[in-house]
């Protein structure tokens, strides 16, 4: 591994761990290993640093999305293959994160809404249509309407999710609980059936 991806990928693992704000060019350097001169032969300052962090993180979860809805076996199998990978991101992940990108690294923060705008929208907007075709969701769902209110769903976790657990639940958790709601209510009685399958075969997992 090259010296400047070792270095976004280690950082990457300290934010999640302690969030951006807490985390220093020393803290950084201590936890590479390296100096901080060497840290910035690569990188003029931390917000760089987080912008590439946030830019191969946003890339990857492109693909990941890519991935689901061409493996998934219908649009119900690809939320819960978006559920399972959405767990693994935020199983580890520091949940004042989104608070500090917001406040502290606007650039970063941008790339995640471009991407919450774009690609997010299209891929559950897509991901209802496909379902209506196949017969899985209900047909008289406003797939516009469920797609923006599904949306700001996500961003209310993200922003609040302390409200919602008090502290009782992860993030991860809350999203999924949130998520099989949200299938409930779009699902067919066909559809049902096949959240069912899914939920055993996860919870077997």
């Amino acid at each position: 591994m090259e010296v400047k991806e070792y270095i976004i990928s280690e950082s990457d693992n300290l934010f999640c761990q302690h969030g951006f704000k807490s985390v220093t060019m020393d803290d950084l350097a201590k936890h590479l290993g390296m100096s901080k001169k060497t840290i910035y032969l690569h990188f003029s300052d931390k917000n760089e640093i987080v912008n590439m962090v946030i830019e191969n993180k946003l890339n990857c979860q492109k693909c990941l999305i890519k991935e689901g809805a061409e493996k998934a076996e219908n649009a119900v199998h690809e939320v819960f293959f978006a559920v399972t990978n959405m767990k693994e991101l935020l199983s580890n992940m520091n949940p004042n994160l989104f608070y500090d990108l917001q406040k502290y690294h606007p650039q970063a923060w941008m790339y995640f809404k471009n991407f919450r705008q774009k690609n997010v929208y299209e891929t559950i907007y897509n991901n209802l249509m496909r379902g209506i075709k196949e017969g899985y969701y209900r047909r008289d769902i406003k797939c516009d309407i469920l797609t923006q209110m599904r949306l700001e769903q996500i961003d209310l976790i993200f922003s609040n999710s302390s409200e919602y657990t008090n502290g009782k639940y992860g993030i991860a958790r809350v999203m999924s609980e949130l998520t099989e709601h949200f299938l409930y209510g779009i699902c067919s009685l066909k559809g049902h059936k096949l959240i069912n399958k899914y939920k055993e075969i996860t919870e077997e997992e």
